[in-house]
């Protein structure tokens, strides 16, 4: 860590203190993602903590979202986790042609912090460091406009980028189909510039071949070009 990070971390931890919350129990790492989330300032750092602290606290009381607490979303089984890129990163797949636009939006929006809670842990050894980052792949073969779910996405997406930061490394979007552009360029709107650059829309023979590849074949299912078979979500055990 050089000396800037360094007093960044200092500034930040006595904005946060200002603002009547606390970094205690918080390792370096985690207030890392913060800082680079804000482009270094501490004082927005510090807000953005502090906005996590709270939303934290209210969203997820006891530190974890049971899957009873979204058992109609996983009924639908459409989440996968495939264990660790090369890179040492958890992949997700969304199968997204199982998805539909959720009724119940407390438990959809329960259901996105699960997703990711659970992604995140599961590249954990032992405990947290506190900058894991995770691999999703979005696959949107064979979805109707029923699939479509704006709103959805720009949820998981929102929730990304606010209580999140800088967990995402990359997001692969597969098979996408013509009529699917139109949609994804709405919700690029409601995405920041660093969000946006982390995706990666997979067309070409070429660049299926350096998804594969920067994935790698041991974690991905034979059905993506990997080796492995597909887990779902509800079958991964993980320590939180």
């Amino acid at each position: 860590m050089d000396t800037n990070e360094e007093i960044g971390l200092t500034q930040m931890r006595k904005s946060v203190e200002n603002l009547g919350s606390s970094t205690d129990g918080y390792g370096e790492q985690t207030l890392m993602r913060f800082l680079i989330a804000r482009s270094m300032d501490p004082q927005k750092a510090a807000k953005m903590f502090s906005q996590w602290q709270k939303w934290r606290a209210e969203m997820v009381p006891i530190g974890y979202i049971s899957d009873s607490e979204v058992a109609d979303e996983l009924e639908a089984k459409k989440i996968y986790l495939q264990g660790l890129s090369k890179n040492g990163h958890p992949v997700m797949i969304v199968k997204v042609n199982k998805h539909f636009s959720s009724k119940d939006q407390v438990q959809f929006k329960k259901f996105v912090v699960h997703l990711l809670d659970k992604t995140i842990a599961s590249s954990f050894r032992g405990r947290e460091v506190g900058n894991e980052k995770l691999i999703g792949i979005l696959d949107l073969q064979n979805i109707t406009y029923s699939n479509v779910d704006a709103r959805g996405l720009i949820t998981g997406f929102q929730f990304l980028q606010a209580y999140y930061p800088e967990r995402l490394a990359t997001c692969y979007l597969l098979h996408m189909p013509q009529f699917f552009v139109t949609v994804w360029r709405f919700v690029c709107r409601f995405l920041e510039k660093a969000t946006q650059e982390k995706i990666r829309i997979v067309r070409s023979e070429e660049e299926r071949e350096e998804f594969i590849r920067e994935v790698g074949e041991d974690v991905l299912p034979e059905e993506y070009g990997g080796r492995a078979k597909i887990i779902l979500l509800q079958d991964v055990a993980v320590n939180y």
